[in-house]
């Protein structure tokens, strides 16, 4: 550090104390502040003094990072003090992206740190010396906690250090995370139950300089809208190469469009832009991440594949395209530029439409006053552990009551029966009674000695090559003719493409050629085309953090308030709100209604996220129909809900504070949507982690269809054999969380029960309520685009520019 010219700050000499103490826990602190050298450097003055009496021989330090795309990075950052210092240690990588001869040589030994991925350390787990391949383990660095902690990943990664922790029970583990609310649960969830974790922060200022681009002259943005092309001009006269930059979208498919029509309208650029993604090969990635660093490459479109862990020095601004939906996450791409301890983060937004300027505004509020949202961890998944189990029996075996107690010490499952417990593992042994009858189903064994193993190398083979808890759609390889690896594409993608159709994947025009053993064979084309593909997932809520804060600042806008320029920006959708029906306050809920063609639309706006109003529309509409029968279609956004329907009743007066009563939530939510068909889909998820369904087989790959059928086939055989079963429970508790986070719409019904109604009769959908019409007028089948039925629809309400 003296020879870079540094000087440690304050929180990492806490750090190093805490560590040299024996002490585990979390450091959060701003991005660009120097948590790795802080969780990093304790370990390596350790292994320094050992080095110093001889040889260091195996592992002494575990780097996990959510992210394979950022191990080489990680790698190169931990070696680098390493050689400055001339020590005999070693650093290796282990992900999806290491090579088989490395992974090969590395079963027999680790290097003394390993960067490595939840998954990875799961497969490492499962070798039957896993105990003795990580003797000698002392130290764990968890880094961006807060992107493992609330989902499945995490758990994965809680159960494998309470596994290494009972074999070194000395082991010290640091989380480290720069956006993180719930400190105390965060930094229990990373070093388990009955220790007491060490949490670090430091009041070091890395100011967040936020810019929003606006529409030139007297253009506006549109009422809705998600892509933000029309912004196009603005952004290519804000971009200057001469400072590096990354451009983040939400979405990969966003990514290729926007990349798509930087590259077209500068093909001067063409050699020093790039763009990244999870599904664009590796080798590709490697070479835009190191030509950022060296500054051959000024500009890269990315997703989220480049927010997390990576420390490029030498890039400037950022830009993010659309709603940031949450504050933790506009903050961590921010921390991405000038990635230096003090630096300011130059951020520049690009709305996607007029409303995004009010979620924007919120967020710069909401950075300046402090506010962030909590990551809640998950909550005894039991598919998670069957994986577990599984794993276990496979590295060394396992004894049922020593392991129920090592599992009860991971956070996540706390709370844990021995009742679940046994179930779970009647669930690996005998398929849980009902798929007992299935050999492939009976994956672990107990010997006369009471261990459990795994009884054959093939069950071995399919869980090694199914371990994991991120569940998507099936890939397949993406190529050229007789040449280069693209990447990985979605199998539902290419079965809709046509022999010779052309499509953009990577930046590149390409033509579909053939299938061929699940890869796509592609040639490279000429001309234009917007047709991208399509990546599994849902579309983000915003957070429920960020919904009080928009609330707040729609208010401020609605009073008059100009004073950043967002707020100015967003003056005029905001004016015409309030000229067609009114601007609600933070402590009010609004309700418009209007008629047209279509029918009665009736507009209601908590400002909660697109989930929690997805639920409140079913839920609304059956307490509805159960006053008159009648018959509604619900559409659902961020900011509200739309409901439509044929009756002549005068629906709005119906929408009481009674409405929103919690009594019986559970029970209208139920009823109210097609609870069986979604929890046969989200059972999908909870099959394949727990191994009821495996995606790969040795040398064979099973189709989207394949797994979707038998997946669907023992969901049914279950719910009618065998009802209680816990999995049928937790993938019903999915649902609701997920689908319409159950939980926040307890909390927004108790609001929403207590809050003010404002009734307004409009004579046409308003700023709010018409990007809730295109929300429900995109999910019909049409032959016309949905720009065409859009300004038909407004063509019909008389609803043109001028207006």
């Amino acid at each position: 550090m003296r020879s870079r010219g540094w000087t440690p700050h304050a929180f990492q000499e806490e750090v190093w104390r805490d560590h040299l103490e024996g002490r585990s826990g979390l450091v959060h602190v701003p991005t660009g502040a120097g948590k790795t050298l802080a969780a990093y450097f304790g370990p390596l003055a350790e292994m320094l003094a050992e080095a110093d009496s001889g040889k260091v021989v195996g592992p002494r330090c575990l780097y996990i990072t959510p992210l394979r795309a950022v191990s080489r990075d990680v790698e190169k950052a931990l070696r680098r003090p390493i050689e400055d210092l001339g020590a005999e240690l070693t650093v290796e990588s282990r992900t999806g992206d290491t090579s088989s001869s490395v992974r090969q040589r590395q079963r027999k030994r680790l290097p003394n740190i390993l960067v490595t991925t939840p998954e990875s350390l799961t497969l490492l787990l499962t070798y039957a010396h896993a105990s003795s391949l990580f003797r000698g383990l002392r130290s764990v660095v968890l880094d961006e906690w807060h992107e493992l902690l609330a989902s499945k990943r995490g758990v994965q990664t809680e159960l494998a250090l309470a596994r290494l922790r009972s074999w070194s029970p000395d082991l010290r583990v640091r989380a480290l995370s720069a956006t993180l609310a719930n400190l105390d649960e965060a930094a229990q969830a990373a070093v388990g139950v009955g220790a007491r974790p060490a949490i670090t922060s430091a009041s070091i200022d890395r100011r967040i300089v936020i810019e929003t681009l606006v529409p030139s002259g007297d253009a506006h943005l549109p009422w809705a809208g998600h892509l933000g092309l029309r912004m196009l001009p603005e952004v290519l006269r804000s971009l200057d190469l001469a400072r590096s930059t990354l451009f983040f979208c939400n979405t990969r498919s966003q990514t290729e469009r926007w990349f798509r029509a930087i590259e077209v309208a500068r093909p001067e650029w063409r050699d020093r832009i790039g763009l990244h993604h999870g599904s664009i090969d590796r080798a590709e990635r490697a070479r835009l991440e190191a030509g950022l660093k060296d500054g051959s490459v000024r500009l890269v479109v990315a997703t989220s594949s480049l927010d997390l862990g990576v420390d490029f020095a030498p890039v400037e601004r950022v830009y993010h395209v659309g709603s940031p939906k949450g504050i933790a996450r506009l903050m961590q791409r921010a921390g991405r530029a000038s990635h230096r301890p003090g630096e300011p983060c130059h951020l520049v937004c690009v709305p996607t439409h007029a409303l995004e300027l009010i979620e924007i505004s919120a967020v710069r509020r909401s950075i300046e006053a402090g506010e962030i949202e909590p990551r809640l961890p998950e909550n005894s998944p039991l598919d998670v552990l069957s994986q577990h189990l599984v794993t276990c029996a496979l590295g060394g075996g396992f004894d049922a009551d020593e392991l129920f107690h090592e599992v009860r010490t991971a956070f996540a499952y706390r709370d844990l029966t021995r009742e679940q417990f046994d179930w779970t593992l009647r669930l690996v042994s005998e398929g849980g009674g009902t798929l007992a009858a299935y050999p492939e189903y009976r994956k672990v064994v107990r010997d006369d000695e009471g261990v459990w193993g795994v009884p054959s190398k093939r069950h071995g083979q399919l869980h090694r090559l199914n371990v994991g808890t991120i569940v998507g759609d099936s890939t397949m390889e993406i190529r050229f003719v007789g040449g280069k690896r693209l990447g990985s594409i979605e199998e539902n993608f290419v079965s809709g493409l046509r022999r010779g159709q052309k499509f953009v994947f990577a930046g590149r025009v390409l033509q579909f050629h053939r299938l061929q053993e699940m890869t796509c064979l592609v040639r490279a084309a000429t001309g234009q085309t917007n047709h991208t593909p399509i990546w599994s997932g849902t579309r983000m809520p915003i957070s429920e953090s960020l919904s009080e804060a928009v609330r707040s600042t729609l208010e401020a806008a609605g009073g008059g308030d100009r004073s950043e320029p967002e707020l100015e920006a967003a003056a005029v959708i905001v004016e015409t709100q309030a000229r067609l029906s009114r601007v609600p306050t933070r402590d009010e809920l609004l309700i418009e209604t209007c008629d047209t063609r279509e029918g009665r639309h009736v507009f209601v706006y908590p400002f909660e996220g697109r989930l929690v109003h997805g639920g409140l529309a079913n839920i609304i509409a059956l307490r509805l129909s159960r006053l008159a029968p009648a018959t509604y279609s619900v559409a659902a956004n961020d900011y509200g809900f739309e409901l439509l329907t044929n009756s002549d009743r005068d629906v709005i007066e119906d929408v009481s504070s009674a409405m929103f009563d919690r009594a019986g939530l559970l029970e209208d939510t139920i009823e109210s949507v097609n609870l069986g068909e979604l929890s046969k889909r989200q059972f999908r998820e909870v099959a394949r982690v727990a191994g009821l369904v495996f995606q790969s087989y040795p040398g064979a790959h099973r189709s989207v269809k394949q797994i979707h059928a038998t997946s669907s086939l023992i969901f049914d055989v279950l719910a009618e054999f065998d009802p209680e079963n816990l999995l049928l429970h937790q993938a019903r508790r999915e649902v609701m969380e997920r689908q319409f986070e159950q939980s926040r719409l307890a909390r927004t019904m108790d609001r929403l029960a207590g809050t003010s109604i404002v009734r307004v009769r409009v004579d046409r959908p308003t700023p709010l309520g018409l990007p809730l019409v295109i929300e429900r007028i995109g999910g019909r089948v049409s032959s016309e685009t949905i720009e065409t039925r859009v300004a038909k629809a407004m063509e019909r309400w008389g609803v043109g520019a001028g207006r």
